[in-house]
């Protein structure tokens, strides 16, 4: 079964070189096609663990400093 891409076309890589649209790596992005369905999976789990990271920080920032 293959594994769509989570790409949502808002490239833009932050300081880490993560995605803001779809939390991959670069290193992530540019394996994708190469990589298995275990592995796409694997990256798809990450991806979605730092998104919510990422939400999670912002919100606290808003709660400290305000919107």
């Amino acid at each position: 079964m293959a594994v769509e891409s989570p790409c949502v076309r808002n490239c833009c890589l932050d300081e880490l070189n993560i995605c803001l649209g779809c939390g991959r790596t670069l290193d992530e992005i540019t394996g994708w096609r190469g990589s298995d369905a275990c592995e796409k999976a694997r990256i798809l789990e990450l991806a979605k663990q730092r998104r919510e990271d990422r939400t999670s920080h912002l919100a606290q920032v808003v709660i400290e400093y305000g919107a």
